[in-house]
């Protein structure tokens, strides 16, 4: 997939371009892939750059898809301080779409739970003959 400029993102996605470009977020239990098992790499919906291994995939509870690693260097982690909050916003470090944030509180061992937009994603399924 290549990267769409942003007046065709808004016209073909309003949803994504909303959280994607505005850094919006879904509201929660809404997204396509809150309780997606199935296997593959979820890659970035703007740019198609492979951002999480479903393996890395976990139910957070908070509504929203969670993991807690990310494919080296697919991400970007940014401090962002907006809202009254002090947090850490992932972009993708292809096309620097915003994804969601990053917190410190994942229940596994790497402690991280990468908290994301499912609008912002594509799950590019393994093929099952391989």
């Amino acid at each position: 997939m290549q990267s769409i400029n942003d007046d065709e993102l808004k016209n073909k996605n309003p949803e994504l371009y909303r959280v994607a470009r505005e850094r919006g977020t879904e509201a929660p239990f809404t997204g396509k892939f809150v309780h997606t098992k199935e296997s593959g790499t979820y890659n970035c919906a703007v740019c198609g750059n492979p951002l999480f291994a479903s393996d890395a995939k976990f139910d957070s509870g908070t509504g929203w898809p969670s993991f807690d690693d990310a494919l080296p260097s697919s991400v970007k982690q940014i401090a962002d301080d907006s809202h009254g909050m002090s947090r850490i916003e992932v972009v993708c470090a292809k096309c620097e779409s915003h994804l969601g944030h990053l917190f410190e509180d994942g229940p596994t061992k790497t402690g991280k739970r990468f908290c994301l937009n499912s609008v912002c994603l594509d799950l590019e399924k393994n093929d099952p003959k391989k």
